[in-house]
């Protein structure tokens, strides 16, 4: 069974960093793009970046400069550092990602972690 676990949320100031993580663990074959998404209050779930196995990555363009997503393959994890953060920024951030094991491929989400940016 795969598995996606957040960590890193947390409660920070406006123009403050945060780094967060994500571990995919269980029979793993492979990963190929692995994404953050985000859903704010009474919002709808968005993209904020992915990035690809080769290292290819796209951003929103509401992120767009000031946040940076990566990925450690041999570690199967994925981050986003996310810097100069805004009020706007506050939201459950999700990781997601395409993961073949030995018998299926299929789309994983992690249980969020929440972000919270005050004014």
């Amino acid at each position: 069974q795969v598995q996606l676990v957040e960590s890193g949320g947390d409660l920070v100031q406006a123009g403050g960093s945060l780094r967060l993580s994500c571990a995919a663990s269980g029979r793993i074959f492979s990963i190929n793009v692995m994404n953050w998404y985000r859903q704010a209050p009474g919002k709808r779930r968005e993209l904020v970046a992915n990035i690809t196995s080769g290292g290819s990555t796209n951003y929103a363009d509401s992120v767009q400069g000031r946040f940076t997503i990566s990925r450690d393959n041999a570690k199967n994890t994925v981050y986003l550092q996310m810097n100069s953060l805004k009020p706007e920024d506050t939201a459950v951030y999700y990781c997601n990602a395409d993961i073949t094991t030995h018998m299926y491929r299929g789309d994983y989400w992690g249980q969020g972690t929440q972000v919270t940016v005050s004014s």
